[in-house]
């Protein structure tokens, strides 16, 4: 009848459970392949059709296949192979699936095997596994079955391998098209796009020969892979990769062809665990002890590699424990925009960002091997930059940062390959499998050593080998909290409540995973605080006298931020330290915190000083232009610094020019401070007690002001910390002020108004005293009826000229408020009389200027001007004393509680991991400083 047209019935489910097939009669064995539900790109199963039709009719099992209309393999084709097609699969006693099992679908009294993801105490896994151990299910975790060398027997390695390479080469095109670059990686699809692996070969085969013909461009230099891990997924992946032109260095060679290597290949560079990991103490690389003792050992990824590779392609199993190929502040360094010879650029085509450009992260494990990668992408968004400030972005290519792939079920991009090559492998530990009777104690049955030890679950238990999930869920608890019903992961306490904490917990309090405690001597402050932000709770605490409750709240949190006075950072480190609690801090280190350097380190514990104002923004800014002028070739040969807060001019109407918005007793004293500073060359020593303020200087670098300066404490301290060397003729951190402070001061210097002893006149229990008359007293006068302007010019003999202590109202007939020395009691009167009105704003200004000499002989000075106003106190707003010290301490605390900074022990701002970010989140509220260059 010539050409017929053939036509194929739809199967029918019905008849089909019904079991209208042809089938062997079984043994008793029933064993059932679940539908993959967990994703609806899911087309993988356990077995093939081959492998059921082996399992039916060599091994006498009955095979249930739930039906599922996105299975890679038809179910005509399980049907075919003499398996039952049918929803109900509560007959099986063993369940084979893929992914996790959804909790309601869970079967009691079975025996399931699939990927668990609980070995690690999967936060979003572990009500999967109480749902096990509550339906009394016997749960096989394949990624546990392991031979005994702790090899993995049974996985989709090789084809996460290869799904993972040809997405990433998609990826890289992509994204170096969107940097302004043409490459034929442009002719690669992501895996899913074709019908099989060979498929997806030649079409890197294609974009090979082009590279080979000279077609990658010039501007984006030599393409490095790195290649981590030996095992399938390694392999798998560079199976890919050699179907590219390719030349294979050893590690020790990637600079040298990052910098001089060809453009008409790739290079391809495999890093195997005794390349990058070394013990803590004494170096050298162990494998046995490795696994048994993984905390004594750091990786030197990082370093050594990372900063000569395009591409990262890692599969490596990644433990809890083991040290990480990359940390967040790793990413740091190597996201960071950088002129290196081998970034090269090209007249009119522009530069790439940095070397990294992708990773693929095909053992797709959130904060593991690759620490800043926290959540996986997918099949849908398959790609994800991350920049250095940890920001992510799905949905462009170009914006900073590296392309990130790691998907978590890469494989299922080639479901019937990865289907067949799994079964394969499962085969042989299937049949032991069947033996498996869950309603019987684990004891009753003889499993192969390598079943029995992927066993996680029986019989309403953790086995002996898994019950560390416990542990490691437990171990969860203590960074969770719960307040009115809502659990938090993270625990601050501020230790103050005064001046500068309300913008640090604001910014805190954005964050609905940190609540806080704030503790106060002043209660009404801290509980301002606790009504007008969220997850705050306020507490009364004298620190001095009861330091029992100190230590117990310290130990309770995750990170201290004490805003206390400079003196008692000491004692707050030392229950930190015990506590095993991170302290942040805005003051100077002192040398008593500076003593807990190595205890803290031992402790695991950061305790971070001089994150604040002055010091801090100094410090940071300072560092930003330091390490951008060393990374263009440049020399820093001057650093002069100064900074100040201080009423905005309008509301400096008083002798002193200043009011306070810190501190007053820090701002007064420092004016009695010894100071010390290098200039053309020289140092410069200042003896404590009143000499500082004769060294004052004019600051004309923003002729708007009239404004005068003085160094500040020891300044050579700084040099060295700044790693700057003996090229510094001039290195000097100074104070800003109005002009007239100092005057002023010198005055009541004269006068003995700033004397740190006891007075008898001032003890607190003595008779009551005016200000008249203690001025009578200061001056020796023993008259205290003296005529008013025989005083003032008694004054005036002494001092020079009384207005500031007139116009202070000093000469009053006021009645004091003693407070033991005259320091204390002018400091007490002076935070009451120049304190803030509702309508006022202060100021702060932070000057830099730097001297460059550049390689060429050219010097520049750059001057960084950060001026910042505040807000009225009437208004919502916060004082610019307050943003400038509250907005770093919280920046800096938010980063250690998310793992950005991980150097342990007693820390300052200074490395490029910190201070970057720090500044780059400052300008985001912001706080941003200007930049002005003058050719010398």
């Amino acid at each position: 009848m010539g050409n017929m047209l053939r036509i194929t019935r739809p199967l029918k489910i019905d008849n089909i459970i019904k079991g209208i097939t042809n089938r062997k009669k079984h043994n008793g064995t029933v064993i059932a392949i679940r539908r993959e539900d967990q994703s609806v790109w899911e087309r993988r199963a356990p077995f093939n059709p081959a492998t059921v039709k082996r399992l039916i009719n060599r091994d006498g099992a009955k095979v249930i296949v739930q039906p599922s209309n996105r299975r890679a393999y038809p179910m005509q084709a399980y049907l075919n192979a003499g398996a039952v097609i049918n929803e109900d699969i509560s007959e099986a006693s063993i369940i084979f699936g893929v992914k996790q099992v959804p909790v309601d679908a869970l079967i009691p009294g079975k025996t399931y095997c699939f990927f668990s993801h609980t070995i690690k105490a999967q936060e979003s896994n572990m009500p999967l596994l109480d749902a096990v151990l509550e339906k009394n299910i016997r749960l096989v975790d394949y990624e546990k079955l392991m031979d005994r060398n702790g090899l993995r027997l049974v996985a989709f390695g090789k084809y996460a391998g290869v799904a993972g390479m040809v997405n990433i080469l998609h990826g890289l095109g992509l994204r170096l098209l969107a940097l302004g670059h043409h490459t034929p990686f442009m002719q690669i699809s992501p895996a899913h796009n074709y019908r099989n692996s060979m498929m997806a070969r030649q079409a890197v085969r294609d974009c090979g020969y082009e590279i080979s013909l000279g077609m990658m461009p010039k501007s984006i230099g030599p393409l490095t892979f790195i290649f981590t891990g030996t095992g399938s997924v390694s392999q798998g992946a560079q199976q890919i990769f050699q179907e590219l032109p390719v030349e294979y260095v050893p590690p020790d060679m990637l600079r040298k062809v990052a910098e001089h290597g060809s453009q008409n290949k790739l290079y391809g560079c495999e890093v195997s665990r005794s390349d990058h990991l070394e013990r803590r103490e004494g170096g050298g690389f162990d494998p046995q002890e490795y696994e048994q003792y993984p905390e004594r050992y750091v990786s030197t990824f990082s370093k050594k590699f990372a900063p000569y590779a395009s591409v990262l392609v890692n599969g490596i199993y990644w433990a809890v424990g083991s040290p990480k190929l990359i940390t967040i502040p790793d990413a740091k360094n190597l996201l960071r925009p950088a002129n290196t010879p081998w970034l090269p650029s090209s007249v009119g085509a522009p530069s790439l960002p940095h070397r990294m450009l992708a990773i693929c992260d095909i053992s797709a494990d959130p904060g593991g091997s690759i620490e800043f990668m926290n959540e996986c992408t997918t099949i849908d968004t398959p790609f994800c930059l991350y920049d250095a400030d940890r920001n992510k972005d799905t949905k462009s290519f170009k914006g900073p940062g590296v392309l990130v792939c790691s998907i978590d079920n890469m494989p299922t991009q080639l479901p019937t390959e990865a289907t067949d090559y799994f079964g394969e492998l499962l085969y042989p530990y299937a049949l032991d499998i069947l033996k498996s009777d869950a309603s019987k104690p684990l004891e009753e049955h003889e499993f192969l050593p390598e079943i029995d030890g992927a066993i996680i679950a029986s019989n309403g238990k953790l086995t002996p080998n898994f019950e560390y999930i416990n542990e490691l869920r437990e171990s969860n608890v203590r960074s969770k909290h719960k307040s009115d019903g809502t659990e938090f992961r993270k625990r601050v306490l501020v230790l103050g409540a005064g001046m500068v904490s309300a913008p640090l917990v604001e910014y805190l309090s954005r964050n609905n995973d940190i609540s806080m405690k704030v503790c106060s001597q002043v209660k009404e402050e801290a509980d301002r605080l606790a009504i007008r932000y969220d997850n705050v709770e306020s507490f009364y605490m004298d620190v001095n006298s009861n330091q029992e409750h100190l230590a117990k709240l310290c130990e309770e949190a995750d990170c201290v931020v004490s805003l206390l006075p400079y003196s008692l950072h000491g004692l707050v480190a030392k229950y930190c330290v015990e506590g095993k609690t991170h302290l942040v801090t805005a003051s100077y280190e002192s040398d008593e915190v500076k003593s807990f350097h190595q205890a803290a380190k031992e402790a695991g514990i950061t305790i971070l000083s001089e994150c604040g104002l002055d010091p801090g923004i100094d410090h940071l800014l300072a560092m930003e232009c330091f390490h951008d002028a060393i990374d263009n070739g440049g020399t820093i040969e001057s650093f002069v610094s100064y900074c100040g807060g201080f009423p905005a001019p309008e509301h400096s109407d008083n002798p002193l020019r200043y009011k306070f918005s810190w501190s007053p007793r820090g701002a007064i004293i420092n004016t009695l401070s010894a100071a010390r500073y290098l200039s053309k060359g020289q140092i410069v020593e200042i003896q404590g007690g009143g000499d500082l303020m004769s060294t004052t200087k004019e600051l004309d670098f923003l002729p708007g002001f009239a404004l005068e300066g003085f160094p500040n404490r020891d300044s050579m301290h700084y040099l060295k910390l700044y790693g700057l060397g003996p090229q510094v003729h001039t290195f000097v951190r100074g104070t800003i002020r109005y002009k007239g402070f100092t005057e002023c001061i010198k005055t009541m210097q004269l006068l003995g108004l700033i004397d740190t002893q006891n007075h008898p006149a001032l003890h607190p229990s003595g008779p009551e005293i005016t200000w008249r008359q203690l001025i009578t007293n200061l001056l020796g006068l023993i008259d205290e009826d003296i005529f008013y302007e025989n005083l003032k010019m008694k004054l005036a003999d002494r001092v020079g000229n009384p207005d500031y202590i007139e116009k202070l109202g000093l000469l009053d007939q006021s009645t004091i408020i003693k407070q033991g020395s005259p320091l204390d009691t002018l400091i007490y009167y002076l935070s009451k009389k120049l304190a803030y009105e509702k309508n006022e704003r202060d100021l702060i200004i932070l000057r830099h200027d730097i001297g460059i000499r550049w390689a060429d002989g050219r010097r520049e000075e750059r001057g960084i001007n950060f001026v910042c106003y505040g807000q009225p106190s009437s208004s919502t707003g916060h004082s610019a004393m307050a943003l400038t010290v509250g907005y770093p301490a919280a920046i800096a605390t938010k980063m250690i509680l998310d793992g950005e900074i991980q150097e342990r022990g007693s820390v300052l701002p200074l490395s490029p991991d910190i201070f970057r970010p720090m500044l780059t989140r400052l300008r985001s509220e912001g706080l941003e400083a200007t930049e002005i260059i003058k050719e010398l």
